[in-house]
């Protein structure tokens, strides 16, 4: 049986520990046939001001809907949840967290194109999928896409994001393409998700603007220090101060 591609987005609570999955939208791309999911839950957790803010889903936009898990889309994507199958998703760590509270565990390979774009666009000043879609001129084609889909688009709503998404995955499949011409784009996306990216300058702080190397030079014990005192260091941060360190 041929794989299915699963491009997914969550809109949650908030962003914190107590958060819970509020919408879930997903595309999937089979190989004759496209299927949409779009659902809105409830949840005994209120919505934050700051993420209304962000999704513009209310308290009641959601009252009277069910539980994310075992909903319609929820037990879907659980059918879908096999090892041949791809789940891409823009910071995939944040959504599929939350999916992990709803009591989905992903067994599909899975794609983070913000992680595999920070590779393949290195100087981009954001990785953010809004900041794409201006930058690569998707919203040109998102209404014509949408009306093929069935999707109305808003912006940072779950559905609309997933079809910003699928455009963006077609452009960067083709910059890896360019890039990789004797590799498998999907296969080289997976491969890109699960690789370290080399951060190569600081963009805080009191060496900001410093490369690591020249920082590992004039003051090594700083670095040292980031690895030892802040907790909640970026991993990719982390692995690219111990490149500079020589560890």
């Amino acid at each position: 049986m041929a794989p299915k591609y699963i491009i997914l987005d969550t809109e949650t609570t908030g962003t914190s520990e107590e958060d819970r999955v509020i919408q879930l939208g997903y595309i999937v791309l089979g190989a004759k046939e496209i299927e949409v999911q779009n659902e809105f839950f409830s949840t005994d957790i209120p919505i934050k001001f700051a993420a209304m803010e962000v999704h513009g889903i209310t308290q009641d936009m959601i009252k009277g809907k069910p539980k994310c898990q075992g909903s319609k889309s929820y037990n879907r994507l659980q059918e879908l949840n096999t090892n041949e199958n791809y789940m891409i998703i823009h910071n995939a760590p944040f959504d599929l967290g939350m999916l992990e509270k709803e009591g989905f565990k992903t067994n599909m390979k899975v794609i983070d194109t913000l992680r595999v774009a920070k590779h393949i666009y290195k100087d981009e000043e954001a990785h953010r999928l809004q900041y794409f879609r201006y930058k690569m001129e998707l919203y040109k084609d998102e209404k014509k896409e949408a009306n093929t889909l069935g999707i109305i688009v808003k912006a940072h709503d779950a559905i609309g994001d997933v079809l910003i998404l699928k455009l963006f995955l077609s452009k960067l499949k083709q910059s890896i393409t360019k890039i990789y011409p004797d590799e498998n784009p999907v296969d080289k996306m997976v491969d890109l998700t699960n690789t370290p990216i080399l951060i190569e300058k600081f963009n805080f702080g009191k060496h900001k603007g410093k490369s690591l190397r020249e920082v590992a030079t004039e003051d090594a014990g700083y670095l040292r220090w980031m690895l030892s005192s802040m907790e909640n260091l970026d991993e990719d941060l982390r692995y690219s101060i111990n490149n500079a360190l020589g560890v």
